[in-house]
């Protein structure tokens, strides 16, 4: 048996601060302690101290956060990040799609999955939904990268029987792996599967059909998919399925509109489409920097708020355009305030952290840095560089968070914390 304590200043937002008054927890000189990768105890560190006399102590300077949880990103497009010139279908035709058909080299796909995985625990993210390939042994490279960091990531093959060559599987052999899958990695580390078709136009009736049916038939794993991205991406839709009332509608017909159902994107959304979700608890993967990065739109807070919707924060990497999920947060910012809506820093961290992890449905687990909890977390470093630091100094707590989602990246990352161990990517 293992404990160790943190000491340092501790925030984390457990609840959504548009409808809880209490969400925000801080302890300015707090203490954290960690059995066994659980923490078992949190508050002022002079209460706290004295009830454990015998437990190291380990001080960090800096602001202790939950480690960040990114709820939207694609590993077989690390290497076409910053791929230019076109908008969404056009771009995964040039850019994505040849890229993926690389995974069809299983040595090909191991390399990426490491490589993916320790940057991810460089900009601070300790737990991932993530998009693997077609290919069934792009998921089992992912999953056992993520079981020798012993990282919390849930992914599952890629379902597109209407793919381009070499990226299309059919519905019976989609629905094959998938099962296989599910049933060798059930139960393993801190792993998690998500049936996972790719979007509405790469699957036929017949797979999303298929989609469906695993769904209904695992009620432990979770639904990923794209949706209402892209204007040109949603008038096709239309065209593919005239007797749909709006895009989530063609996914509803198919029984994948539900609370395991996690949907990126969502900027162009229908006051229909947002009740409905709402309604079904269904939630949506917001990926800002993506959404301006192929120039998709601005996501509408105040609309997702009108409607109580679910909303966790993602990176969307490759077309997202950092790991960072400090970065990532900045830019939600600014896509909010485009639209009239004043993201809160506060908010912004909540949804960074407990919200994607209630978006994934492991809020019980981590994001909210409570006991009971497994210890995730990171520090991050207000003076990581001589603006951050001059920006920073003499600052009350919101505006050092706020100027570290603004200015802040990798650099701001003092140190990234899984299960009460530091990593060595940090």
């Amino acid at each position: 048996m293992t404990v160790r304590a943190f000491r340092g200043e501790i925030l984390s937002v457990p609840h959504d601060p548009l409808t809880n008054s209490e969400a925000i927890r801080h302890d300015p000189d707090g203490l954290l302690l960690v059995e066994d990768g659980i923490i078992v105890a949190r508050g002022a560190y002079a209460d706290l101290a004295p009830l454990y006399p015998n437990v190291p102590v380990e001080t960090l300077p800096g602001l202790i956060v939950p480690g960040f949880i990114d709820a939207h990103i694609h590993y077989p497009q690390m290497d076409r990040i910053a791929s230019h010139g076109e908008q969404l279908l056009d771009w995964l035709d040039r850019h994505i799609f040849p890229a993926e058909k690389a995974f069809a080299d299983r040595a090909h796909a191991d390399q990426i999955a490491g490589l993916f995985l320790d940057e991810l625990l460089r900009n601070g993210t300790t737990s991932a939904l993530v998009f693997p390939t077609v290919h069934a042994h792009s998921v089992d490279a992912l999953f056992e990268a993520a079981l020798a960091r012993n990282m919390r990531i849930t992914s599952g093959k890629v379902l597109m029987d209407l793919g381009p060559e070499g990226l299309a599987d059919t519905p019976d052999s989609g629905r094959t792996e998938s099962e296989a899958l599910i049933r060798h990695w059930r139960g393993k580390g801190r792993l998690g599967y998500a049936v996972t078709p790719r979007f509405a136009l790469t699957s036929s009736d017949e797979q999303l059909h298929v989609a469906g049916q695993l769904l209904a038939d695992h009620p432990d794993v979770l639904m990923h998919t794209h949706l209402a991205e892209n204007e040109r991406e949603c008038a096709e839709v239309a065209a593919r399925f005239p007797d749909a009332a709006d895009y989530l509608d063609a996914y509803d017909r198919f029984g994948l509109v539900g609370d395991r159902s996690v949907f990126a994107h969502g900027i162009h959304l229908s006051h229909r489409a947002c009740a409905r979700m709402q309604e079904s608890g269904a939630g949506i993967a917001v990926c800002p920097t993506s959404n301006l990065f192929l120039g998709s739109g601005f996501f509408d807070f105040t609309r997702a708020a009108q409607h109580g919707l679910k909303i966790g924060l993602g990176t969307d990497v490759g077309a997202g355009t950092s790991f960072s999920m400090l970065h990532t947060a900045g830019v939600a910012y600014q896509a909010g305030l485009m639209r009239g809506h004043r993201l809160d820093p506060f908010r912004a961290l909540y949804l960074a952290t407990a919200g994607s992890a209630a978006l994934l449905h492991i809020e019980d687990k981590v994001g909210g840095l409570l006991p009971g909890q497994e210890a995730d977390f990171i520090v991050l470093d207000p003076a990581a560089t001589p603006l951050l630091a001059r920006r920073t100094a003499g600052a009350d707590l919101a505006e050092r968070l706020f100027a570290l989602q603004i200015l802040g990246d990798d650099r701001a990352i003092a140190g990234t914390y899984v299960m009460g161990a530091r990593t060595g990517r940090t």
